[in-house]
């Protein structure tokens, strides 16, 4: 099992930049890949970007690329995501997730963090 816990969110004014954090508790979580999503109100949820397990490796749909940015610290059991330049459009719940290596599907999911961006 593995408990995710985020935390940074907050309002931040347009073109302002926020870190947000997601701790993760249980042994394995190290092995695990991670992923930032995020769910406007009355929208469906969005794919934001994701790490592999050592960091070596991200993927991010071309819509963030360049604004937001995903990194991990292993010994800190800590996910984070730098977003920069924030739009009101960014306004949205964030969450993290974990995928166990053998997994295709995000098992693990946080309570989420809210992201208000005013204009």
């Amino acid at each position: 099992q593995v408990q995710l816990v985020e935390s940074g969110g907050g309002l931040v004014q347009a073109g302002g930049s926020l870190r947000l954090s997601c701790v993760a508790s249980g042994r394995t979580a190290s092995r695990y890949a991670m992923g930032w999503f995020r769910q406007a109100p009355g929208k469906e949820r969005e794919f934001v970007s994701a790490i592999n397990w050592s960091g070596s490796s991200t993927y991010a749909p071309q819509s963030f690329k360049g604004r937001f940015t995903i990194s991990r610290d292993n010994a800190k059991n800590t996910v984070y995501l730098q977003m920069n330049s924030l739009k009101p459009e960014d306004t949205a719940v964030y969450y993290c997730a974990a995928r166990p290596p053998d997994r295709y599907e995000y098992d693990y999911w946080g309570q989420g963090t809210q992201v208000t961006v005013s204009s």
